[in-house]
């Protein structure tokens, strides 16, 4: 029985010919990631093993993203608990508070990860990497101090989910509705453990930004991964950041998958998840009106530069509506950049918005736009739990750059077609 991409790359570092779902294994790694909420408790627990040393100084890296620049003085504690091992450890990828960005956006920024690569990472979304035809996957701060310490980590081999993708993406439809529409068919546990593996002609039409943020979201449904093919454009991606050697796996032709779904991408419309799971869909032609307090534009999953751009088209020469608070976070230092040098930042505030430093802030409820009871958000984030940005009695819908910048216009979550976009 042939094997998935996933199970060719855990093969291939486990110095194994072949392995089948449910096996347990040990692989070697490429890289351990850590945040500065994750990473304080694996250096805590990495100080009570033997091997007190990092396995590889160039293998490992440390992101201060969630609560920086630091919010109080808990933050700023685990801030410097993170700076002062990595400064012990000489790691080499330490990014500060002016050269970080949010990690799942940077380190592919930064040439980090390539296709191939076998990634863990203290943090659920870590999934995201799979984008570039990598496993990675989100861990513990156990398994990742162990991870620092040996180079090394077990997984019980996945067993796959295919999902064909066909056609091209409607105007205003982008990877965000594709994984939101995809979880709305499935569930939150539709994929659990399982590694969703996106094939088809269908890909060539999605953007690498589409495919990280379709990767991303992977674990909102369950999935230990998300991981597509590798093609002209990840190769391109690729060589473009980083000089690591990379490898393509590419799954047998007789691979079993325990489902399949074949996804037309010409059919899938603007896409928001209502309150309180990422799986509760209904598509912008099929929502009444619903006021909102807040929009955020930004995070691991939207902040990229085209999310960006898709935003200010929407909101070029208009204003946020009276009473809204409108938030964009570009997702790295460089996008920031890019996007002050292309004139987004200033269609931003001149619609009526604030642009933040990249943080992962919001997203959790941690800082930068945390929601008071009775508030509703619409978010580009990852997660619409009970409480997951503020009071327990505020709501967040998630949806598309597009669809968060056109509710920022109307002051009720809306479609770009509203606007006569």
């Amino acid at each position: 029985m042939g094997m998935t991409m996933t199970q060719k790359i855990l093969a291939d570092h486990a110095g194994l010919n072949e392995v089948k779902a449910g096996q347990l294994i040990e692989v070697k790694l490429d890289l351990v990631l850590g945040n500065d909420i994750t990473a304080p408790v694996a250096i805590k627990e990495m100080e009570k093993l033997n091997n007190k040393q990092v396995f590889d100084k160039d293998k490992i890296a440390l992101v201060p993203d969630h609560f920086t620049p630091n919010k109080d003085i808990k933050s700023a504690e685990n801030c410097k608990c993170m700076r002062e091992f990595a400064m012990d450890h000489n790691i080499t990828n330490y990014f500060e508070v002016g050269e970080m960005g949010i990690e799942h956006a940077l380190l592919p920024e930064k040439g980090l990860v390539v296709a191939g690569d076998v990634v863990i990472g203290a943090d659920s979304h870590t999934c995201t990497y799979g984008a570039l035809g990598a496993f990675s996957t989100g861990v513990g701060s156990t398994d990742m101090a162990a991870g620092m310490a040996t180079g090394k980590a077990w997984f019980k081999v996945p067993s796959a989910l295919r999902f064909i993708l066909k056609g091209k993406p409607a105007k205003w439809a982008s990877g965000k509705d594709i994984i939101l529409h995809i979880i709305g068919m499935i569930g939150v546990d539709g994929a659990r453990y399982q590694s969703m593996e996106f094939v088809g002609e269908g890909i060539k039409n999605l953007t690498m930004d589409d495919r990280f943020t379709i990767a991303n979201m992977a674990i909102e449904a369950g999935a230990k991964n998300g991981i597509f093919p590798v093609d002209d454009l990840t190769v391109k991606y690729i060589k473009e950041h980083s000089s690591k050697p990379y490898s393509v796996y590419e799954a047998d032709e007789d691979t079993v998958y325990e489902k399949t779904y074949e996804i037309d991408l010409s059919v899938i419309k603007p896409t928001v998840a209502f309150p309180h799971l990422p799986e509760n869909t209904h598509t912008i032609d099929n929502i009444g009106d619903i006021p909102i307090d807040q929009v955020v534009i930004g995070s691991c999953t939207n902040g990229r530069l085209d999310d960006l751009r898709i935003a200010a088209k929407v909101m070029e020469g208009r204003k946020v509506a009276k009473g809204i608070r409108a938030i964009v976070f570009p997702a790295t230092q460089k996008i920031y950049l890019q996007a002050l040098e292309e004139g987004l930042l200033s269609t931003f505030i001149k619609a009526g918005a604030v642009v933040s430093t990249p943080t992962c802030g919001p997203c959790l409820g941690g800082h930068m736009g945390v929601l008071a009871a009775g508030e509703r958000a619409v978010s580009t984030t990852n997660r619409n739990f009970v409480g997951r940005m503020g009071h327990v009695e505020s709501e967040v819908y998630l949806a598309s750059p597009a669809v968060a910048a056109a509710s920022a216009i109307t002051g009720k979550i809306s479609g770009p077609e509203e606007l006569g976009l």
